[in-house]
């Protein structure tokens, strides 16, 4: 059975600086692949080149069993990949049910439904549909986020840098979510990160990567044998 996704060779980068050197990496239906590393080494490039925001220089992407390496972004949102950025990016000088509402955009016509759906795995944003985005925590800023990106129905989504400037007690609420969310919509995961705990709980395989290559992968029992004072969430 051939993967959602397939990346082979993947090679990118700004302009003439190159970043990276050779990603190879697979994704199947319902799984959740974390991509751990420090800062600089390429975790946020790979996603931005997975999107089609960054050029593939290199490699082949496969999603569902077609090319997409030279696919724009749009196109590849089309087809059912979804970014939740690095920073969140919401609209802060709109309401919250605004920005689900953007997240209906590309579709044929708007259907609130899906909103609706979409607000039955985060009972915190139900009570701020009428906050302005910008008046929310950094931790509801990554709910809608996250809540924004499954309005477009994906089945991968791509995760980037999501407990940066967030409290503990709303990390493990977005752990939470997301699991929850691979068991109801058997979607598809890639989250970047560099807390360990957090990707530990979240990932069935883990991707080291360093100076644009990835250089080991483990799974989820071998992370937890590694420190065997974390526990699974």
């Amino acid at each position: 059975m051939s993967a959602l996704l397939e990346v082979k060779d993947l090679r990118s980068g700004y302009g003439r600086i190159p970043i990276l050197f050779g990603i190879d990496m697979t994704v199947q239906d319902g799984e959740y692949l974390g991509i751990l590393g420090h800062n600089g080494m390429g975790k946020t490039t790979t996603l931005r080149a997975l999107m089609g925001h960054l050029p593939t220089t290199g490699g082949t992407v496969a999603f569902a069993g077609r090319s997409i390496t030279h696919l724009k972004p749009h196109e590849r949102s089309r087809l059912g990949i979804g970014l939740v950025p690095q920073g969140r990016e919401i609209f802060p000088d709109l309401s919250v049910l605004e920005n689900l509402r953007m997240g209906l955009a590309a579709a044929p016509k708007e259907d609130r439904s899906v909103i609706d759906t979409v607000l039955q795995d985060f009972p915190r944003l139900v009570r701020l549909l009428d906050r302005r985005g910008g008046a929310l925590s950094g931790g509801e800023q990554q709910l809608l986020a996250l809540a924004r990106c499954l309005c477009t129905k994906p089945r991968l989504i791509l995760l980037d840098e999501p407990t940066e400037g967030i409290q503990p007690s709303i990390i493990e609420e977005i752990i939470e979510t997301l699991l929850a969310l691979k068991k109801r919509w058997n979607m598809s995961l890639i989250v970047v990160e560099q807390n360990l705990e957090f990707i530990t709980s979240l990932s069935d395989r883990v991707l080291n990567i360093q100076k644009g290559r990835i250089t080991e992968e483990l799974d989820r029992e071998s992370l937890l044998a590694r420190d065997p004072a974390m526990h699974p969430a």
